[in-house]
């Protein structure tokens, strides 16, 4: 399809504004209006639940019913969308995503305290909680920080985001991310393949929080020449990082010893970050988890943060928060 047409289509949407808050989107093509609304209307059910607003599918339009500043960021998503489509020939859930995901940045921006913002090259993250404020400038402020709590709660991604950061403006040399090699209630056996091919599996959390802030192929220069090294934490033992950013993922899995192990490591001009979620461990006996005392033992020492989240600090799907709940109500 040309340019042309491409804009076409986009100029031809109308907006007519009523004085109820309310904004209709009128299409001049019905078959467009058909590929944004969704079968059963269920990009649009999906629009609404992100955004919090009130959509309406009415003859040839859209109807948004909400705040004024919300009118407009699903505006700018159905323009957003409406080129998705125009170009795909269809729409994803990831691309609803997408076409929020700007245009509520910059509505957060403008409320945020720009020191809070990590900017990274794919995108700029913004805290959701008080907690993740917190912990974003406790890593960014602290030689040492300890974090607990569910998934979801941003505590790996958050501290991968600002290890990249100072990487890429030169602050430290490397980011070293590291996990316990503990299987998750599974039994995997013999893995095949050198070393790093046994581990890999172990470690593609903390691979995909890089691919997912910076270029996949730029990342995997930077652990080719050793700016990024991801290794088990059995690999720690007898080193000095200096000039890093280190990273112990999934610590629940690690016992007393070996989170101290890996505390001691840090050396001149280096920040250690201790993460886990105490109701997912994977140990034999649950009692070896060093992550608690850890916390206990540390928690008065100014130059380490211990950062506690809880479901409310949960930032993926908001099932998750609940699920979350659940359990958590359950085991109490």
């Amino acid at each position: 399809m040309s340019t042309s047409i491409k804009k076409n289509f986009v100029n031809n949407l109308k907006f007519v504004y009523s004085d109820n808050n309310t904004l209709s989107v009128i299409f001049d093509d019905n078959d467009l209006l058909m590929g944004i609304v969704g079968e059963f209307n269920k990009n649009l059910k999906e629009l609404e639940r992100i955004t919090e607003s009130n959509l309406y599918s009415r003859g040839n339009s859209i109807l948004i019913k909400s705040s004024p500043d919300k009118n407009e960021i699903v505006k700018n998503a159905i323009q957003f969308l409406v080129n998705q489509f125009i170009n795909n020939g269809n729409i994803e859930n990831k691309d609803i995503l997408s076409s929020i995901d700007k245009f509520m940045i910059e509505e957060k921006v403008k409320n945020q305290n720009v020191t809070d913002i990590i900017k990274t090259p794919k995108k700029s993250i913004i805290p959701r909680s008080e907690k993740q404020k917190k912990y974003v400038r406790a890593l960014r402020q602290s030689d040492i920080v300890i974090s607990a709590g569910p998934a979801g709660t941003g505590k790996t991604f958050l501290a991968v985001a600002v290890g990249l950061t100072m990487l890429l403006e030169k602050k430290i040399e490397r980011i070293i991310l590291s996990r316990p090699a503990v299987e998750a209630g599974e039994r995997l056996g013999f893995l095949p393949g050198d070393m790093k091919e046994k581990v890999d599996p172990y470690l593609r959390p903390l691979y995909d929080s890089l691919y997912d802030l910076f270029h996949f192929e730029k990342i995997q220069r930077m652990i080719e020449i050793g700016d990024i090294e991801i290794a088990p934490l059995a690999f720690m033992r007898g080193r000095t990082l200096k000039n890093s950013f280190a990273i112990l993922d999934e610590a629940q899995n690690a016992s007393d010893t070996q989170i101290k192990m890996f505390l001691t490591r840090i050396g001149e001009n280096s920040k250690i970050v201790v993460n886990g979620d105490p109701s997912q461990i994977d140990l034999p006996n649950k009692n070896m988890s060093g992550l608690d005392r850890s916390k206990k033992l540390l928690s008065h020492l100014n130059e380490i943060s211990v950062i506690d989240f809880d479901h409310s600090d949960v930032v993926r799907h908001p099932l998750v928060s609940k699920i979350v709940k659940a359990y958590s109500n359950h085991n109490d």
